[in-house]
């Protein structure tokens, strides 16, 4: 019964803003880090952002450091990724992800959320 479930994609202009959810349930949201991933057709799967189970650490890519903030809310079992000063490139279909801290090969992932950013 284990799911993660995006939402809060869509279409916004460039230099606009967007704020994506995922809730988890079927597992220990708590014991797991969790992290966003996008991917644009007929590129790589890229890791955006990353944050530790506790929300004490988090890491970004080059490409949206300084724009993006991921964050979580273990009482309500959700990740968030706030999205600011969007760029066309940004465009993609962003997943989220969740690994077991103690057994890496446990992980799932959302279904992923479509973000187009365009004029």
């Amino acid at each position: 019964q284990v799911q993660l479930v995006e939402s809060g994609g869509g279409l916004v202009q460039p230099g606009g803003s967007l704020r994506l959810s995922c809730v988890g349930s079927g597992f220990f949201f708590s014991i797991y880090s969790m992290s966003w991933y996008r991917q644009a057709p007929g590129k790589e799967r890229e890791l955006v952002a990353h944050i530790t189970s506790t929300g004490s650490s988090t890491n970004y890519s080059d490409s949206v450091k300084g724009r993006f903030t991921i964050s979580r809310d273990n009482a309500r079992h959700t990740v968030y990724l706030q999205m600011n000063s969007l760029k066309p490139e940004d465009t993609a279909v962003y997943f989220c992800h969740g690994a077991y801290i103690f057994r890496k090969s446990i992980n799932y992932w959302g279904q992923g959320t479509q973000v187009t950013v365009s004029s």
